[in-house]
């Protein structure tokens, strides 16, 4: 295990006006600001527990501010700007991000102890979420629909307003990304608000933003906690739609924030994501993408595929083939291109992770492979596989969200389908076959927003992301995702030269 390196300044924020030292401010109104309170809070590495800088924490009025300067771009240059010249500055912000690719990856991957390898990947993904969406600006269109004798309709497509956007600290970047794009491309504004712990990378998505052209206001950054500056952005009476990545449980609290007044709203929450592997598969193909497949964000992800089931008739190979894989991932500094696997994000967390380990053993798991801290400082914490797990057990139930897998054998493919599905959330499953026609079958047969056969990604521009069940509502990344962006107004013309006299008087 590598040493922690020496404490230093992050200095990659050469392209920041929102950095003064170590210290990062709110954007609002497209400029840094203090937050009204003064209330900063350190930010701590992961990978090292070493502080590097400290951040604004956004209050009630900085809330107010934020709105309000959204409001005032909505309804004003932001909400002037025609659909090709949003495409343009959509375009110049996914070039201004890619030409910072190296400072934004480093931070961060500071910022979250994730592996640059895997940073520098999601980073790619900004910039190409931002190039999609600018692509399909022209899509936004109404229809005129020919009703007979004197009647003329058409509807139009019209930005919803003002949009509060929450994203987690698992992808900072590119969650606030998957926010910020279509919200844009829609013609809304946006106050974003990003988790206390990780707001670095997206405050410099925003300046960024402003350096290319985006009118004041059109994307404000409010870092803050969920119960305090969160809850006050969703219930804010200038909030006209709320968009929320994270826990089940916040979603379910949100919903209630949402109801009175009713807004609208879209959730992309928890998962416990199957990977099935039948005996025809490619063990060759399926290993190695099923180790990817939960380790590869140190399973903070959650569409990580925890739960591996697997055919009973090869279940004692398979366990022992991934075990070996996992106890060979390079876990070490997340700054280190060989790294595979960095930190979790905080040691708190490191905790609560190996909590439902060791719970799990009591209910019966045996640990295969990790279950134990990394060696030095940091919340490190090593690609652990549970096996002998049936699906009853919490370990295969609650979502971890870390690296831990559990391997479930399952009898045939009716019994693999009834695992998959035995599960609150459905969100991703993965299947391996050599069987085309059982892909397509067992695919259809889980209930959940996204399957993939014999392939381990998840997530392309263009592919609608979302889940069923208590995994949330609303698709991202697609096309559709626009219209949770946009209004439908209906429109009526009368085109008779007649007065309009229904009753004849």
């Amino acid at each position: 295990m590598w040493q922690p390196r020496p404490e230093t300044a992050i200095g990659i924020f050469r392209f920041m006006a929102v950095a003064t030292g170590n210290e990062y401010g709110l954007f609002i109104n497209g400029e840094s600001v203090e937050p009204a309170s003064g209330e900063l809070r350190d930010l701590v590495e992961p990978a090292t527990g070493e502080k590097i800088g400290r951040s604004a924490m956004a209050g009630a009025a900085d809330i107010d501010r934020a709105v309000e300067a959204a409001r005032a771009a909505v309804d004003g240059p932001w909400g002037r700007t025609p659909p090709t010249e949003r495409s343009r500055l959509l375009h110049a912000l996914a070039d201004a991000i890619h030409a910072n690719r190296k400072e934004l990856a480093e931070l961060e991957s500071r910022n979250v102890g994730k592996a640059i390898s895997s940073v520098k990947a999601e980073v790619g993904g900004a910039v190409e979420n931002f190039r999609f969406f600018a692509s399909v600006i022209g899509s936004i269109a109404g229809r005129s629909n020919p009703v007979g004798g004197s009647l003329l309709t058409y509807s139009l497509k019209e930005p919803v307003g003002v949009a509060a956007q929450i994203v987690p600290w698992n992808y900072p970047l590119l969650m606030s990304v998957w926010k910020l794009s279509p919200a844009l491309a829609a013609g809304c504004s946006v106050v974003l608000k990003p988790d206390p712990q990780t707001p670095l990378s997206v405050l410099g998505v925003a300046e960024l933003a402003t350096e290319v052209g985006f009118p004041a206001g059109a994307i404000n950054i409010v870092p803050g906690d969920g119960p305090g500056a969160g809850a006050y952005l969703v219930k804010h009476p200038g909030v006209d739609k709320v968009a929320f990545t994270g826990s089940t449980k916040t979603g379910g609290e949100i919903m209630r924030l949402c109801s009175e007044p009713i807004k609208r709203l879209t959730l992309e929450l928890g998962g416990k994501s199957p990977n099935l592997v039948f005996a025809d598969a490619s063990l060759d193909d399926a290993i190695p993408s099923s180790v990817w497949s939960i380790y590869y964000s140190a399973g903070q992800s959650c569409e990580a595929r925890s739960r591996v089931l697997v055919e009973a008739s090869l279940y004692d190979e398979f366990v022992a083939r991934f075990a070996d894989y996992a106890k060979q991932i390079r876990v070490g500094d997340p700054l280190d291109p060989e790294t595979q696997m960095g930190s979790l994000i905080s040691m708190a967390h490191r905790d609560r992770v190996h909590g439902f380990v060791k719970r799990g053993v009591k209910e019966g798991a045996e640990v295969v492979a990790g279950g134990e801290f990394g060696d030095g400082k940091g919340a490190f914490y090593q690609p652990t596989v549970l096996a002998g797990v049936d699906n009853t057990m919490e370990v295969a139930q609650e979502e971890i969200f870390g690296p831990v897998v559990t391997v479930i054998p399952f009898e045939d493919e009716k019994d693999a389908i009834r695992i998959a599905n035995d599960v609150r959330y459905g969100l991703f499953a993965t299947v391996w076959t050599g069987d085309p026609a059982r892909g397509h079958r067992v695919a259809r047969a889980i209930k959940a927003g996204m399957v993939g056969i014999n392939m381990p990604f998840t997530a392309f521009p263009g592919i609608p992301f979302g889940g069923y069940k208590q995994s949330g509502f609303g698709r991202e990344l697609s096309i559709e995702t626009l219209d949770l962006y946009l209004e439908t107004k209906g429109v009526l013309v009368s085109t008779s030269p007649k007065p309009f006299n229904p009753f004849g008087l």
